[in-house]
């Protein structure tokens, strides 16, 4: 169950519009530590194939009081088109089923740890909720984002893998992590028996593979297998 937030009464949430492509711009350039083409901010702007909610505090009195302080972008993309669909039920439908991949989140530091980040998520839960089709909501999450991870677990989100060297950032591979929250009662068909075999097999292809070249390169080596999943 999502837990309830709570939120200073005179902040509100509503769709981006083309007059906030430059502070998203700036804001985005904040927090994040890759730079985003400017047709991304056109696209979330115009709505095209991007759904966004920006958060908005009424009461400043810099006359900005309905200049994002916070946003959350997302687009819905096809199951099978998705890297989860092996963790949703099969049935006949599969084809039409669809996910809502969250591809930003932010806060303005002065307006952080006032529940705004929960609940921008909070909409896109509700977005996905009210399409039929839909069957859960997922991203992705550099492996040393220590407070988004503590934030997705805190929206009952479940951490489903790790995915060594996700991001290429200046030229360094960092690890991401997976999480998955579920919607209209769809849950993983995996049983914790049959995720720790489904890890376990994961795991022995990667030792087959590393075992393979090691032995094509005729040298000992050191390493180390992780498990990719959780």
């Amino acid at each position: 169950m999502v837990p309830l937030t709570s939120c200073h009464s005179t902040i509100s949430y509503r769709p981006i519009r083309p007059s906030d492509i430059e502070i998203l711009e700036q804001i985005h350039g904040n927090i994040f530590p890759i730079r985003y083409e400017s047709e991304f901010f056109q696209d979330v702007a115009h709505g095209h194939g991007i759904v966004s909610w920006a958060a908005v505090d009424h009461s400043r009195d810099d006359g900005k009081g309905d200049e994002p302080i916070g946003f959350i972008t997302a687009r819905v993309v096809l199951a099978t088109e998705s890297e989860i669909l092996d963790l949703l039920k099969k049935d006949s439908a599969e084809s039409e089923w669809s996910l809502v991949y969250i591809l930003t989140l932010g806060v303005v530091d002065s307006y952080r740890n006032l529940g705004i980040a929960s609940s921008l998520i909070l909409e896109v839960i509700k977005y996905a909720s009210s399409i039929p089709t839909c069957r859960a909501v997922y991203l992705h999450v550099i492996s040393y984002n220590f407070p988004a991870i503590h934030l997705y677990k805190k929206m009952s989100f479940k951490c489903i893998r790790r995915l060594p060297g996700f991001y290429l950032i200046d030229g360094q591979h960092y690890d991401s992590y997976l999480f998955v929250y579920f919607v209209k009662g769809c849950q993983s068909p995996c049983s914790p028996m049959e995720l720790v075999t489904a890890i376990m097999r994961y795991v022995r292809s990667g030792f087959q593979s590393i075992t393979a070249k090691l032995w094509s390169n005729e040298r000992k080596v050191g390493w180390m297998v992780q498990m990719k999943g959780s």
